[in-house]
Formats: structure tokens, sequence, C-alpha cells
């Protein structure tokens, strides 16, 4: 049977466990409501790069097979829970329709509110690149590089092989290799099972430090998180940069149409470029810059934005409200 569900509304979370910031994901179950697999997943830039039909009938050929040996995969203790159940939801109206990113962003507002939450913990479903190996697309367990010197590597991870599991989870997608990264610790090591040549091979990964730190900028339930910058606005082109005497990587963008309150009285402009900030050019995007800002100041800090305005460079120091 095949079930379409666009709204989280209802659904035990218990049970529909996965990356809540995608724009679509697949789960496989048994007759028993077991999970069987997963399939999706996304790197920082592109929402689809990881679906294609190939990998989805491997990752369903795969669910097959663990389905005739009755091998589903391992649950994971989490609160059992509906979204409705979360203080969050409250502020939606009875029959407004929850999307996947509020189950994020009410986890972390019932944590806030306790007092128990950790800012790593926005560090969730990291992609394999941070351990150096990348995957194929079209069969999502096999190693399509490992990087010269990473993790990986050190492992006796080799271009070619095909992971059986990591980290205790059977892995057939892309989606399957991240919900496994997303239950390692932090530190210390996971074990990883391969074949290569037929021949079923183990080792384990020692984790680096800060192994979990990946581009945030994409998702969608950190962008209520706080403090908000309280400037945003596009990218300059490379061109742009270029005539600034500004690196292809430099951060600058130019400030949208809206300020925001705190920005305007401290007064940054429609149109001002911002390409720094407490005298730091860091090479980013606006978009990265966000959760820069959001990740490394707090909410009642004062920060100083380099700005460009012409032909003259000021410095505006603006206090980022709660």
């Amino acid at each position: 049977m095949l079930l379409k569900i666009g709204n989280m509304r209802g659904l035990d979370l218990q049970l529909f466990d996965f990356d809540y910031d995608l724009t679509w994901a697949a789960m496989l179950f048994d007759d028993q409501g077991r999970v069987l697999g997963r399939f999706g997943g996304r790197d920082a830039e592109t929402p689809g790069k990881y679906h294609s039909l190939p990998a989805l009938r491997y990752s369903l050929e795969q669910a097959w097979q663990r389905f005739e040996r009755s091998a589903a995969l391992p649950a994971v203790a989490a609160p059992n829970k509906k979204i409705e159940d979360y203080a969050g939801a409250q502020r939606f109206t009875a029959k407004a329709c929850f999307h996947c990113h509020n189950v994020a962003e009410f986890r972390r507002e019932e944590k806030q509110a306790a007092g128990t939450w950790r800012k790593d913990e926005v560090w969730v479903f990291p992609d394999s690149a941070t351990l150096g190996f990348t995957l194929e697309l079209d069969q999502g367990n096999k190693l399509r590089e490992v990087h010269a010197d990473s993790a990986a590597a050190k492992t006796g991870l080799k271009s070619g092989d095909a992971l059986i599991s990591i980290h205790g989870y059977a892995t057939a997608s892309i989606a399957d290799v991240q919900y496994a990264l997303h239950q390692a610790p932090a530190t210390g090591t996971i074990e990883v099972r391969w074949q290569r040549g037929g021949k079923e091979m183990r080792g384990e990964i020692v984790l680096p430090e800060n192994w979990r730190h990946t581009d945030l900028s994409w998702r969608w339930s950190l962008k209520s998180m706080k403090p908000l910058p309280q400037v945003q606005g596009d990218d300059l082109t490379a061109e742009e940069k270029q005539s600034l005497g500004l690196t292809p990587r430099q951060l600058a963008f130019r400030q949208g149409a809206f300020v925001p309150q705190a920005a305007a009285q401290a007064g940054i402009r429609i149109g001002d470029l911002i390409v720094g900030v407490d005298g730091k050019s860091p090479e980013m995007s606006a978009r990265q810059f966000e959760m820069y800002m959001r990740l490394h100041y707090q909410v009642g800090d004062t920060v100083n934005y380099d700005i460009l305005r012409g032909k003259e460079r000021i410095k505006i120091a603006v206090k980022l409200p709660g």
C-alpha cells in the first residue's frame, strides 16, 4: 500500500521519525508497522539531489529482502507524542496543517522552555562527507569516493565498497546512511560493516572533532531560532564583488527592501552592502551568514556590521533583539 502524507497532524512521531526539514521523504514499513528503510535525504544546496528512480528501486528491493528475513531496523527511543501534544501547536488553529519542520521547531521550543536545550542539538542528519566519503546516486550504500586521510579512509573503506550497516543500522539508501549518522554520538567510535568482492568486512570509524557540523543554512526549522541577524538580502554577483575589490567567496549581500526595526533604528538602509561583522569578513553566502549569526551570537548581543554605502565604508552597531 502506498500512502502519501502531507500533514503531520495525528501522526505517531515515535514511528514517523525522519529528517523533518526535508521537502520530501519516504519511509518503508512492513505490515506490523516496523521500519524497513528510508529514502530521500539531501545536501545543503539541492533538495532533490539524492532522488532517482534507480535508487528508489534499489531501496525498495533491499527493504523487501529485510521483510522476508523479518529484519526491521532498530527502533529509537523517542517521546511517544503527536505534534498536537506540543505547546507550540497551540499557536495554530484547530484545523491548521502542520508542516514537517514544525515538529523540529516545537521540540526545540519545549526544551528551551524547560532549560534543557543545547545549541549543539542543531547538528542533525549529517552528510557522510563529514566522515570523508560520498555515495553513488543510484545505489545509496555504494561508496563513490573516499577522501584520502579521512576518518573513513583510516577505517579501511574504499571506493566501490557497499555499506552493510553503520552504527548498527542497515543501509540501502543515502537516507539510511544519514539516519544512522544522526543516531551516532558526537565523539567516540561507530561500527561500520561493508562488502568488498563478496567478502564482508568490519571496522570502526573514529569520529573526528565536530564531525557532525555541516551547512545548516537550508534548514527551515532553524529560521525561527534566535537571535535574528536583523539584516538580510541577496548575494552580490562575482562581477559585482570584483568591482568592489572583494574576493569571490567573501560575504557581500545587499540589504533588501524590508529593514527590521532594530537595524533601521541603528541606521542600516535599504541597499546597504553588508560585507562583514565585528571586523571579520567570512567566506559565506547571505543565507549561510544568517545561520552563522544564530550560532555565534545571543539575544542582547551588540554586533558591528561592516557596511559599504556608495564609496563610504562604515560600521553600524546593532543590538540583536529577542
